[in-house]
């Protein structure tokens, strides 16, 4: 990377732009003004040239220009999805309601009576 593509990088007001996924982009974009998505489209149309990250662009400052306000958040931080509920801890579920665990068969185990043998 060239010293001017590292100088107009940091000028960006998304840390690692350039590295984020699209995922990541789609909710950080989201505190940004439209003068600052404008600067992000600027960049992404003059270097990596992504589809999908000059679409996401587009469309969040169309929805700016409509009405949409910046969400408030800080841009800079990354989003951490939250793990999704095992079975014993979805809603309304305690340990009293929840069912049995599952344990998985023992293959091969000739003592398992759950396997029935062939006497042939």
């Amino acid at each position: 990377m060239d010293d001017d593509t590292q100088d107009h990088s940091a000028e960006l007001p998304l840390p690692n732009f350039d590295q984020l996924p699209v995922p990541d982009l789609q909710h950080r974009i989201r505190a940004l003004d439209p003068a600052e998505i404008d600067q992000l489209l600027a960049h992404e149309r003059d270097h990596a040239h992504r589809p999908q990250v000059i679409q996401l662009l587009e469309r969040r400052s169309e929805e700016l220009k409509h009405g949409a306000t910046p969400s408030g958040g800080d841009p800079s931080t990354a989003s951490v999805p939250e793990p999704a509920p095992g079975p014993a801890r979805q809603k309304g579920t305690t340990p009293q309601t929840a069912g049995p665990p599952v344990n998985p068969p023992s293959h091969g185990v000739p003592t398992n009576p759950a396997q029935p043998r062939s006497t042939g």
